[in-house]
């Protein structure tokens, strides 16, 4: 039986001029094993910014001219979607690094309604700049509208700041986001060094199929990406078998628990008389649910995140995951149906 392909995950990295975006995109990119394609969008007639992003796959699908939300349709950012979402590239994820000046808002809602097969929303990453971002960014009584869109907020270079001072900046950069976002996760890094674990799946070290040339380039790490300051994610795996309750599912997946940022895995649900199998993946508030195969084998959920109660989300995701034989009511199956992104 041939598995079903997985949506590749589309991450739209924003943040104004200088918080460090492209350091972020980077640090990325030399993950061991990651098949990236990269989306740049500059401010002006050349694209410098892409010569500043190594490690792409093949040359960055560039977008000229303007900020990539003032575009005049949609046009040029689907035709780059399309070129990467080519299933011979095998690609892992794509990211769409976007001008300084481009409004999450709108580049999130772009990648959103983009009628791309083979794709799904991969979240919004912003990055902000710790030392001047209450100067430059969130001046105003209220948060910036900037703040709805984001699904990760990286709160980047931290070592701009006094050490005893950076507890109290992240949670004032919490407080004003979770105003206008409650279900957003901040983090706190020097260098754009995330954990890509947190955007994408990592291929395992041992996988060495498909290695594109450029890994080459990243045996011997940069001396600042040491293992302290690196920000790392943690997982939580459970399988099941047989159906699940298909509104026990959708409860976790519009509800995770505290501090998973992603969810994925595969789960079984009678469909009239049958079960079927559909593929997850949740990233923040955004949901995306496809039909996988008529035969589904091992259900398995797999959460993703930061500082988790490892015992709390495994009873979570084991509750999910009870076999559930019952009826399944046409509302149920509606309501995890919704987030099923339609490819006709």
């Amino acid at each position: 039986m041939v598995k079903p392909a997985e949506p590749i995950p589309v991450i739209a990295l924003t943040g104004y001029l200088g918080a460090g975006k492209t350091s972020l995109l980077n640090h990325v990119l030399r993950t061991p094993g990651a098949r990236i394609g990269v989306v740049i969008n500059d401010f002006g007639d050349i694209n410098v910014d892409a010569s500043m992003v190594t490690g792409q796959v093949d040359e960055p699908a560039s977008i000229a001219g303007g900020c990539i939300c003032c575009l005049p349709d949609d046009g040029e950012l689907d035709v780059a979607l399309a070129k990467l979402a080519d299933p011979k590239l095998r690609l892992d994820a794509i990211i769409v690094e976007a001008s300084g000046v481009a409004e999450p808002v709108s580049i999130a809602r772009m990648i959103g309604f983009s009628g791309i097969e083979g794709i799904r929303d991969g979240g919004v990453v912003d990055v902000i700049d710790a030392a001047n971002h209450f100067d430059t960014v969130d001046r105003g009584d209220s948060p910036p509208a900037r703040y709805g869109a984001a699904t990760l907020v990286v709160v980047n270079k931290l070592d701009q700041v006094p050490e005893q001072d950076r507890p109290a900046l992240l949670e004032r950069v919490k407080t004003r986001v979770r105003e206008r976002n409650p279900r957003v996760h901040v983090v706190g890094t020097t260098g754009g060094r995330i954990d890509p674990e947190l955007l994408y799946d990592v291929a395992s070290a041992q996988d060495e199929t498909g290695q594109l040339s450029f890994r080459d380039l990243f045996i011997d790490p940069p001396a600042s990406d040491t293992h302290d300051d690196h920000v790392h994610a943690a997982s939580v795996t459970v399988t099941g078998a047989g159906t699940v309750d298909p509104v026990r599912l959708v409860e976790l997946l519009e509800d995770p628990p505290a501090g998973v940022y992603r969810l994925k895995g595969t789960v079984g649900v009678r469909q009239r008389s049958k079960p079927r199998s559909y593929l997850i993946n949740a990233v923040g508030s955004s949901v995306h649910v496809a039909a996988g195969s008529s035969r589904p084998t091992e259900n398995s959920l797999v959460a993703i995140g930061m500082e988790l109660d490892t015992d709390a989300v495994r009873d979570r995701l084991t509750t999910a995951l009870q076999p559930f034989d019952g009826p399944v009511s046409a509302a149920a199956l509606r309501r995890l149906q919704r987030y099923q992104r339609s490819t006709a």
